[in-house]
């Protein structure tokens, strides 16, 4: 088993992005946006994760602030009048 190729992340099936109301998004201009910004995400977090190992941090470490920074993101436009 080789390791993956640096900024190639496993091929993954993308997910049914969703409405608020639960409806799948249905214009492909915007599941394509969507997707470009997750694997965007996903090679910046591997980027920072690899360097952080580098540097002699703990991955774990890395991970649970990268989850921390996620988790602590407002959702914007999302004020119901």
């Amino acid at each position: 088993m080789s390791a993956p190729i640096k900024g190639k992340m496993a091929s993954k099936a993308p997910p049914v992005w969703r409405q608020p109301d639960g409806k799948a998004v249905s214009c492909l201009e915007k599941i394509k946006v969507l997707n470009q910004n997750i694997q965007e995400i996903e090679t910046l977090c591997a980027d920072a994760l690899e360097d952080g190992v580098l540097m002699g941090c703990d991955a774990d470490q890395i991970k649970a602030a990268l989850h921390e920074l996620i988790d602590g993101l407002k959702a914007p436009h999302t004020d119901k009048k």
